[in-house]
């Protein structure tokens, strides 16, 4: 591991020229300076965007940026970096939660009712159309959800800066393979956490790297049968588990109900996890090409990569488990610098509903939203910030409005819901679009794994 490893620094701002074309983005400070002085002006609030006043990309030497994306089913991560004959700088992070589990919540709430209008005793009304063929490359809206957020936060990035090439993660799980339960033997069943199996690298995303019995995370993890082999336990994907040395020692060839009968919580949720469907596993492998061909298909130069290639990148580097990390070590390279030790999390949040009615859990309207979502300037998602001068909500306040008819507005700030704001207090930051956004901390240690 290099030296500069562990030296973590601050996202940078992004740069426009006059014209709106992308230059080479900035240190916070100089920014500042630059707004301070007035040769430029902010852009955008969220990603921070500043656009210069007297300059042009053709008086400007442009190097250019990377972008590696590390895709998955709940959470994608994002990376902007710069490459120096193999030495990669991080220079901004994201990790992008999309919404397709909501989507297809409704999907199925839909589909539901439609069923139970249809079998009851109504009015016949001829189907709208017959022609149900669905195209060639035709997605379910939940997935086609996460190829189309991803490749519109690359081509946003692209806007802001100069990216010359994209570096994505082909993650791939045999889930027929994982059905299926192949037979594995011999040292299949003696690596350490960092053997590149399709099984291995399954249970611990599924069981977030950490014992199944004693919760150890950080440590040697060996694959543990959860109805013993040698009691007539099979194969399959569902009867395995991830045990420390110790705790796989102990148990041994015990029945599980047996292991964990002084401690029945624990017991019942090891089971149920070990059922847990293949659906994210699933949902990746689907989309994975998609996503592929929607990126070539932008015009940029595309690298591909395995998820074994990123593993053995982030372990010669030193780096912790994360998605915007596992962006940063997509690819071949020498050596990572540095890496932001802030990262932007964006959440997929929609645009809100074409439905202007609540019902009651009866089906009947109980609440009539107004028609239009605009109120005294503002719309529900809007990011402002509101300076309370007096009365219990005194304070600086940053964060999504929700409009109300009366004028008095509730802001959610990463601290919480502040309620009953007038508009008057309220200044206009950037307006919805469709995505909610907070910052976290990056992942500084090898016992603060994230959840997959």
């Amino acid at each position: 591991m290099s030296e500069g490893a562990n030296r973590e620094v601050h996202p940078v701002v992004f740069v426009l020229d006059r014209r709106g074309h992308p230059l080479d983005p900035c240190h916070p400070a100089r920014a500042r300076r630059l707004l301070a002085a007035g040769r430029a002006v902010v852009h955008r609030h969220t990603p921070f965007v500043i656009r210069l006043r007297d300059r042009s990309a053709a008086d400007s030497t442009v190097a250019g940026v990377q972008v590696g994306v590390d895709p998955g089913s709940k959470h994608t991560g994002l990376a902007v970096f710069t490459d120096h004959d193999g030495s990669r700088t991080g220079r901004y992070a994201i990790r992008l939660d999309h919404r397709g589990a909501l989507i297809r919540d409704r999907l199925a709430s839909r589909a539901a009712l439609r069923r139970g209008r249809r079998g009851r005793k109504l009015r016949y009304r001829s189907p709208r159309f017959l022609n149900r063929t669905k195209p060639k490359g035709w997605l379910a809206p939940s997935l086609r959800h996460r190829v189309d957020t991803t490749l519109s936060w690359v081509a946003r990035l692209s806007r802001w800066a100069p990216v010359a090439a994209v570096h994505v993660e082909k993650v791939s799980f045999d889930t027929h393979a994982l059905s299926a339960g192949r037979p594995l033997e011999g040292v299949e069943y003696q690596q350490g956490t960092l053997a590149g199996y399709e099984v291995r690298e399954y249970l611990l995303a599924k069981w977030r790297r950490a014992c199944a019995y004693c919760g150890a995370s950080g440590v040697p993890l060996n694959l543990d049968h959860i109805h013993p082999r040698s009691r007539g336990g099979s194969d399959r994907v569902s009867n395995l588990t991830l045990a420390c040395i110790g705790c796989n020692q102990t148990k041994n060839a015990t029945f599980v109900q047996e292991f964990l009968k002084t401690r029945p919580a624990l017991l019942a949720k090891i089971l149920k996890q070990a059922k847990a469907p293949l659906r994210d596993a699933a949902a990746v492998n689907t989309t994975r090409w998609a996503l592929w061909q929607a990126l070539k298909a932008t015009g940029l130069p595309v690298a591909g990569a395995s998820g074994g290639r990123t593993k053995w990148n982030r372990s010669r580097t030193g780096a912790p488990k994360s998605h915007t990390l596992d962006a940063l070590h997509v690819g071949s390279l020498d050596t990572v610098t540095t890496w932001p030790f802030t990262v932007l999390v964006v959440k997929a949040t929609g645009r809100g509903t074409y439905c202007r009615t609540r019902t009651d859990r009866y089906g009947f309207p109980r609440l009539r939203l107004p028609r239009t979502k605009q109120v005294k300037g503002f719309a529900t998602g809007d990011l402002v910030r509101a300076t309370v001068p007096t009365g219990k909500n005194t304070g600086v306040h940053t964060g999504r409005v929700s409009v109300r008819s009366t004028g008095s507005f509730n802001i959610t700030t990463r601290h919480g819901l502040v309620q009953g704001i007038g508009h008057r207090h309220i200044r206009l930051l950037q307006r919805a679009d469709g995505y909610g956004y907070t910052t976290h901390p990056e992942t500084r240690h090898r016992a603060a794994f994230p959840p997959p």
